[in-house]
């Protein structure tokens, strides 16, 4: 029979107050009342803090510790059940604001930035009220479905995104399992295999910079010209700092930070290139201005602004598939140049150990030759062929 009322409960001394069962009431000096379960786990007598008097009425003090009691004779830790009873569980986007603060110290700034950004544009407004612990399959699908076969790339990006998100939040405690994957392919449709940018052919290239030559120079004109001339990626480009260059050198260091690879990259400069940045200087919009090509207010130059230069050109290619055009043109027109060489000049991790390991010395001078012989070409001002050898 039960040991204590609510009455006793109140009015109790300073003591250990039974209810039977293993529950009991503690009463400090102080009048400071909390419940107490002693159980038998593995053998042993443990006590369980089950809270404050506060925290708990008697009679949830006593529904806590019948459940505690069953999960003791039934071999399971009754401490993990209480913790996990206590837990709170988090909405989707207070778990993700979670793993984005946990994570982001390591991950590129760029990346950081877009793994919330997208979730807060396409996840947060359909599923980030949602309990955590109660995302499934078919809200994962809701919020795909839209983008699944307009945007297949981003889409791709976001499922993993919020797969990252879900994982977390089960190294947490706050799932029974991670993200549901194999149960989302059935759900979803094949999407179209994705192709490669559209590049313009290398033959082309001389007369489209020549066009870009003789307009008025912008910042967008003249981005693109450097990215032609460097076979560099528009993101490159669009961040790159005047504390990067070294016009004595004739080289353009690209942290990092900057790189698809995560290693810093350094490309020699060729006279053409080195002509765009001396036009660069003339439109700065202030000597304090460290952006080479600096978008309106002073902000990054946006992505648009270079492709901008392609549309009014009447051009469909993309900026991106330039490099395609200087690694073709590299193939066909410096056959004696070392592959590696080109590869060197793009950035690419080449995946072959030894070449990579002969790699280490950047092939400078060899990519110096490669990169001035491209930029002669693009302005018509050599005969390529010449400088094969």
């Amino acid at each position: 029979m039960a040991g204590l009322t609510a009455l006793k409960v109140k009015t109790a001394k300073a003591g250990r107050h039974g209810d039977g069962a293993g529950l009991y009431l503690l009463v400090s000096e102080t009048g400071a009342r909390s419940w107490v379960l002693r159980v038998q786990v593995g053998g042993k007598r443990r006590d369980i803090g089950l809270g404050a008097l506060s925290d708990a009425t008697l009679e949830e003090a006593r529904d806590k510790a019948r459940d505690l009691r069953k999960a003791a004779r039934a071999g399971l830790d009754p401490i993990a059940m209480r913790d996990k009873a206590k837990l709170t569980i988090p909405t989707f986007k207070v778990a993700a604001e979670a793993c984005h603060g946990a994570r982001k110290a390591g991950w590129k700034m760029r990346h950081a930035d877009a793994f919330l950004s997208t979730l807060k544009l396409h996840v947060f407004p359909k599923i980030g009220s949602l309990r955590v612990d109660s995302i499934d399959e078919k809200d994962i699908v809701a919020v795909l479905s839209p983008l699944w076969r307009e945007k297949p790339a981003a889409a791709r990006k976001l499922r993993q995104r919020i797969g990252t998100v879900l994982d977390f939040a089960k190294g947490s405690g706050w799932r029974s399992m991670g993200a549901p994957r194999d149960g989302l392919r059935p759900l979803l449709s094949k999407q179209d295999r994705p192709g490669n940018f559209a590049s313009m052919p290398y033959s082309e290239v001389p007369v489209f910079m020549t066009e870009l030559i003789d307009k008025t120079d912008t910042a967008g004109r003249l981005a693109l010209q450097f990215t032609m001339l460097t076979a560099a990626r528009s993101g490159e480009v669009r961040s790159a700092m005047w504390s990067h260059v070294d016009l004595d050198a004739r080289t353009w260091t690209r942290p990092a930070s900057l790189m698809k690879n995560g290693q810093e990259h350094v490309i020699t400069l060729s006279p053409t290139a080195i002509a765009v940045l001396g036009r660069a200087k003339k439109i700065r919009t202030t000597l304090a201005d460290a952006s080479i090509f600096p978008g309106s207010g002073g902000r990054m130059l946006s992505d648009m602004s270079i492709s901008k230069a392609m549309r009014d050109a009447g051009r469909s290619e993309t900026v991106h598939g330039f490099r395609s055009s200087f690694r073709t043109w590299a193939a066909e027109q410096m056959p004696t140049m070392p592959e590696a060489v080109c590869e060197a000049a793009l950035a690419h991790v080449v995946p072959d150990q030894v070449v990579r390991a002969y790699q280490r010395a950047k092939f400078v001078e060899m990519r110096r030759k490669l990169l001035d012989a491209w930029g002669d070409f693009c302005t018509g001002h050599s005969n390529v062929l010449s400088l094969v050898g």
